[in-house]
């Protein structure tokens, strides 16, 4: 049997679970209509970039064999899934949205696909993503901007936008993405679907193409917590081909989330409500009323080193970026443009394979990094992010989790920020900290604007307690259900 695309919307972990040990669809089934589906919608999103129709369809009868022999199913049996095109998969194309690598064919799988497809997961195809993450609108891909489903002439928000879109659709169930400032946080907010981005080191960044190694991450995307949840636990853990991958053990996030809130303490920092729209403070105020509802305790913190964090971020990421990035040289594996000598292959592949947010932000990190500007640039930065990091320490020691808006305003209009890079730069205002800080945070959907746009609730918690966290969001996922 096919399954409607309407059922495709509704579909979680759970449901697909059920389905197949019942016997309703098979994984095969599942994955043709997933297919058919995404391919009909990226007319109107753009939210996919690489379809695997042969690797998804073999995938799916593994998962159909495993279920005839043994009625087993893996975590992620039968899941359709999403991969952001900065994540690279064995034999599929691994564009990271740039003309410099359009034709790249990767060896091997990142860690994260390794694992989410040994228990079951079904790729259905790479999403389109900001070239090499750095975006907030996903307008800076090298093959076209991707629409946000929620309202097709707004952004999906960047540089994770085409796996929020692809989640938001339908045509994924769940989906991966990066974030290394809000990239995860900001699209899953503006498309409203739950985006995690978890603590620096938590999930392995082996085969996660660099773009500021200190504050890379891999996390997910899905449409309720516990799918989230659910992703996280199945690719989080040590990793030894990536020796930035911690040896802290992976709680029981699904166990642990559904203990009651009450009692939890909530602190709401001064220094993220100052200046904020009314719009989207409306929907963030209404949101911790109500898990003050569930019984926790709100009270104001301060996070005194936040009006640094768009700087120290902009100095630190370019500066890394623009090392990670020499590496495409028209040399090895990227696009070359030919030139008579070998400076002017250098310069003429670059040129041509590069966009302008790329260029921009290399030059930017040369410049940091340069013989007299070091000290003055990075290495203040770098001091200044200490001293951000600390802000949440000595947060943690007072209460539980940080609740924060995700973005100062809800999706922007298709171009209405491209002209004015600082304008876009502010879109991740209040994500970076976390990314700086190298602590767990999320969205979670809590409202709409007066237009009918998705609004998300940011929730951070300290190193390694992703449980905690989980646990805000489900909790406030159950006791608003009926309202969404």
């Amino acid at each position: 049997m096919s399954i409607a695309a309407n059922e495709l919307g509704s579909l979680t972990v759970r449901s697909i679970r059920e389905g197949l040990l019942n016997k309703k669809f098979s994984a095969t089934e599942l994955a043709k209509s997933a297919l058919a589906f995404a391919e009909k919608e990226n007319s109107k999103t753009n939210a996919y970039l690489t379809f695997a129709p042969e690797r998804a369809l073999e995938a799916a009868g593994k998962v159909d064999a495993e279920i005839a022999k043994n009625g087993f199913v893996g975590g992620l049996a039968g899941v359709p899934l999403g991969v952001k095109d900065v994540i690279v998969t064995k034999g599929l194309r691994s564009t990271c949205g740039s003309r410099i690598l359009q034709k790249y064919i990767p060896p091997y799988d990142a860690t994260a696909v390794f694992r989410l497809e040994a228990e079951g997961a079904v790729l259905i195809g790479k999403t389109n993503c900001d070239e090499f993450a750095m975006g907030s609108s996903n307008e800076n891909s090298a093959f076209g901007p991707v629409r946000n489903p929620r309202a097709l002439d707004r952004v999906p928000g960047g540089s994770s936008g085409g796996s929020a879109a692809a989640v938001a659709q339908g045509t994924a169930v769940v989906s991966i993405g990066s974030d290394t400032g809000g990239s995860i946080r900001q699209p899953a907010s503006f498309c409203g679907v739950v985006g995690v981005t978890p603590t620096y080191g938590r999930v392995s960044r082996y085969g996660l193409t660099a773009f500021a190694s200190s504050l890379d991450h891999i996390g997910p995307f899905a449409r309720n917590v516990e799918d989230a949840a659910t992703v996280l636990h199945i690719m989080g853990g040590r990793d030894e081909q990536d020796s930035t991958s911690s040896f802290a053990p992976i709680d029981d996030y699904l166990g642990l989330m559904k203990t009651p809130a009450k009692g939890l303490r909530l602190g709401l920092p001064k220094e993220y409500f100052a200046g904020l729209s009314s719009e989207t403070g409306s929907v963030i105020e209404s949101a911790v009323k109500e898990l003050e509802k569930l019984g926790c305790s709100v009270e104001e913190i301060s996070l005194p080193h936040t009006h640094y964090a768009l700087s120290c971020y902009y100095i630190i990421a370019t500066a890394e970026a623009s090392s990670n990035l020499a590496r495409y040289d028209g040399v090895r594996y990227s696009t070359r443009a030919e030139g008579e000598t070998l400076s002017e292959m250098y310069r003429n592949s670059r040129g041509c394979g590069f966009g302008a947010e790329v260029k921009r932000r290399i030059m930017l990190g040369t410049y940091v990094l340069s013989a007299g500007y070091y000290d003055a640039f990075y290495k203040k930065a770098q001091q200044v992010r200490t001293l951000i990091a600390r802000d949440f320490s000595l947060a943690f020691k007072q209460v539980d989790a940080i609740l924060a808006p995700v973005s100062p305003f809800p999706a922007f209009k298709l171009g209405e920020k491209v002209e004015d890079p600082l304008a876009m730069y502010l879109s991740d205002v209040y994500t970076l900290t976390g990314d700086l800080a190298g602590v767990p945070c999320m969205s979670v959907p809590c409202g709409l604007s007066p237009e009918g746009l998705p609004i998300g609730l940011q929730i951070f918690a300290n190193h390694f307690d992703e449980a905690n966290m989980f646990r805000v969001a489900y909790n406030y996922e159950r006791a608003t259900a009926s309202q969404s």
